[in-house]
C-alpha cells in the first residue's frame, strides 16, 4: 500500500454530531407526507430514522435521498423543479420540505463536534498529514466554523461546491476526488473516512488508498454494512484514526 499522505473527512457523523439532526428533519418530512402518498387505501409505515436513514439518505444531496426513499417505498412523484416550495407534490419540493425542517431545527440547538475530532486532528496535522472535509450540505462551512473545526483544514469542499461545479453527489467519488486535488494529493495516497454506506461506497469507486468506515452507531449491524459498501477497515471513533494510518504514512 502506497503511503497515505492526506486525509478526506466526510462532515456529518464523523466530524460534528449532526447526522440526528438530518435524520429527524427526515423524519419529520417524509411522515409528514405519508397521508398524501397514500393510495387505495393503504398506509406506509412511518420512516426509520436509523436503519433507512443509514441506508437510503445518509450521505447523499437532498434530491438524491429523497428520491431513494420514495423509489424503496414505491412511491411515484414527477421530478419537479429545484425552486419547488417545500411540499409532497415533487421529489424536488420533498427534498425541499427536509431542507426547511433541518434549517428551523438549527436555531434551536447547537450541533458540537464530537470530543475525539481535535485531538485526531490535531496529531495528524502535527504529522504532516493534509486534511480536508467533505459534505453534501450547503451548511458544512458554518457548521464548521460554528464549532471551530474549520481552521484545521485546509480546504472544504461543500454542497455549495457541488452545485457551482456540477459535482455528482455520493455514492459518486466527484466530492472526494475534487477534495484531494485541492490538497495537491492523488487518490492512492489519500484515505477517506466516512460513515455513511454511500459515502464508502464513494471512496471504494474513487480507488481511494485507504476508505475507513467509523461506527458511531449502536446498531451492531452498521459496521457489517460499511465494510460490505467498502471500507478497509472500521473503527469505533476517529481517536483510533493516527495509529491506523501510522503504518501507511511517510
Amino acid at each position: 500500500m502506497k503511503p497515505i499522505r492526506a486525509v478526506v473527512f466526510d462532515t456529518d457523523g464523523v466530524l460534528l454530531d449532526s447526522a440526528v439532526f438530518h435524520a429527524a428533519a427526515w423524519k419529520a418530512a417524509f411522515d409528514g407526507c405519508l397521508d398524501a402518498w397514500a393510495a387505495g387505501g393503504t398506509t406506509q409505515r412511518p420512516f426509520d430514522a436509523g436503519r433507512e436513514y443509514r441506508e437510503l439518505v445518509d450521505g447523499k444531496p437532498r434530491y438524491d435521498g429523497a428520491r431513494a426513499f420514495l423509489s424503496a417505498r414505491g412511491i411515484e412523484l414527477p421530478p419537479g423543479e429545484r425552486g419547488n416550495a417545500p411540499g409532497c407534490g415533487t421529489v424536488w419540493a420533498v427534498a425541499a420540505r427536509k431542507e426547511q425542517i433541518f434549517t428551523k431545527n438549527l436555531t434551536s440547538r447547537a450541533v458540537e463536534a464530537f470530543a475525539d475530532v481535535r485531538p485526531a486532528l490535531d496529531e495528524l496535522k502535527a504529522r504532516g498529514v493534509r486534511c480536508a472535509a467533505v459534505s453534501a450540505s450547503r451548511h458544512a462551512r458554518a457548521l464548521l466554523e460554528s464549532a471551530a473545526l474549520a481552521g484545521l483544514f485546509e480546504e472544504l469542499v461543500d454542497g455549495e461546491d457541488a452545485a457551482r461545479l456540477g459535482l455528482a453527489g455520493k455514492p459518486d467519488p466527484a466530492l472526494f476526488l475534487e477534495a484531494a486535488a485541492r490538497l495537491g494529493t492523488v487518490p492512492g495516497d489519500t484515505a477517506v473516512v466516512e460513515d455513511a454506506i454511500a459515502g464508502v461506497e464513494a471512496g471504494s469507486r474513487g480507488s481511494f488508498g485507504l476508505v475507513v468506515g467509523i461506527d458511531r452507531s449502536p446498531d451492531a449491524r452498521t459496521a457489517a454494512s460499511l465494510r460490505a459498501g467498502g471500507a478497509d477497515l472500521v473503527v469505533s471513533d476517529l481517536g483510533a484514526l493516527p495509529a491506523v494510518l501510522r503504518g501507511h504514512t511517510p
